[in-house]
């Protein structure tokens, strides 16, 4: 019979614009890993197996990242899932401890990162993804869109934000409103890249990358790390951790089916039938429902999917979501705060990182510890993490 999973640390570094700090990426992961061990009051001798996530590093840098916490030998699985790597390498790390495989076990994500837009810059055409892993994804936005001279992660999603835009009236300024919602909210992060507040007329009037999505509504490339222990209820036991535990209630991932790409759309071929699948899976293992949570980590690598992410996660209709986040019910004083951290358009986006940084925000908030940004009775998180290729990752916390 599974047993549970429980959080019982995190840890995470500040996230930082690439190359302004002088740090490998082992620096980092040493730092958010022992931050964790920390957290949870345990030495590194204890954990079991580790699972740790990159996508721009070499093959076994997961071992060279956590020999700088201890050589004891363990089990180390490298893990890659695109812009969902940290979610993926919390999710391995809770199947190992439901599993019975072991009983304490690492989740660590890192990236290392270049300046400059991901997937490539103005240079980059139609021809360079042939070959890709999403190439697929990129084929659907051409047949639709053509291929501009842009960013292709901001095109792919900007194309996605026009649809929007076109089938259900969204606004640009309802885009603008969740960039100045989130950077607000990342003022109060000292681990944010950014602290900077902005108006939506500000968050308009910013460079256009691809329009509509101006620079202060699309995620940053990002240096950063960040850890959590998962432990088995028999170790929460043992060690006396109850109070320090957080539970993995449910959690799926989901990848791309035809849905994806039946439409030709945009909207779905960036993730939001794997989002809603995902979601729908962890609402029916969890028995609980959107209406149960109180705070929400979610992946707005741009304003747009923030947008998406609320109709997948059944926070509103279909169509309805740039009326929900200008109703101000996604942020302090409203429905559910969303993204109190920042979200990756402020706290940043190091790829291997990001999603076990959701969580470590999300255990903060349900244990009480977020300090200016707590959200008020926080018991139940939700955390959404999700990558091209593709693979979308949710993960119900709740205080033990």
């Amino acid at each position: 019979m599974a047993t549970k999973a429980y959080v019982v640390g995190v840890g995470m570094t500040r996230f930082e614009k690439p190359e302004t700090r002088d740090w490998q990426y082992w620096d980092m992961a040493k730092e958010a890993g022992t931050a964790a061990l920390a957290d949870a009051g345990i030495p590194y001798e204890s954990v079991e197996q580790a699972a740790v996530g990159y996508c721009f590093q070499a093959s076994t840098a997961g071992q060279r990242a956590v020999y700088e916490l201890g050589l004891t030998g363990i089990p180390v699985y490298n893990l890659n899932n695109n812009c969902a790597t940290g979610s993926t390498a919390l999710m391995t790390a809770r199947q190992f401890v439901e599993g019975g495989i072991a009983d304490c076990v690492l989740a660590l994500g890192f990236e290392k990162m270049a300046r400059g837009s991901l997937g490539g810059g103005g240079s980059a055409g139609a021809e360079d993804f042939k070959t890709s892993p999403v190439a697929r994804h990129y084929g659907i936005m051409a047949a639709a869109h053509g291929f501009e001279m842009s960013p292709p992660t901001a095109q792919i999603f900007g194309n996605a934000a026009r649809e929007h835009m076109e089938r259900y009236g969204t606004t640009e300024v309802q885009l603008a409103a969740v960039g100045a919602k989130n950077h607000q909210h990342s003022a109060n992060n000292p681990n944010a890249q950014f602290q900077d507040v902005y108006t939506v007329d500000e968050i308009l009037a910013a460079r256009t990358v691809h329009r509509p999505l101006t620079k202060l509504q699309c995620s940053p490339t990002s240096d950063g790390a960040a850890a959590a222990i998962v432990v088995s209820e028999r170790f929460v036991e043992e060690h006396g951790l109850r109070g320090r535990a957080v539970e993995i209630a449910a959690q799926a991932m989901t990848t791309d089916t035809g849905e994806s790409f039946a439409s030709g759309s945009c909207i779905d071929a960036v993730g939001r039938p794997m989002s809603r699948a995902a979601a729908l899976q962890v609402y029916e293992r969890s028995g609980l429902g959107i209406e149960d949570v109180d705070v929400i980590e979610l992946h707005d690598c741009f304003s747009i999917n923030e947008l998406l992410t609320y109709e997948a996660l059944g926070m509103c209709e279909e169509g309805a979501s740039g009326k929900l986040v200008e109703s101000g019910a996604t942020t302090y004083g409203g429905r559910w705060v969303v993204n109190p951290s920042g979200g990756l358009i402020s706290k940043g986006h190091p790829l291997g990182a990001t999603g076990l940084a959701q969580a470590t925000e999300l255990v903060w908030q349900l244990r009480g510890e977020a300090g200016p940004r707590q959200v008020t009775g926080a018991r139940v998180g939700l955390a959404h993490n999700i990558g091209l290729g593709g693979a979308a990752v949710v993960t119900l916390l709740r205080k033990a």
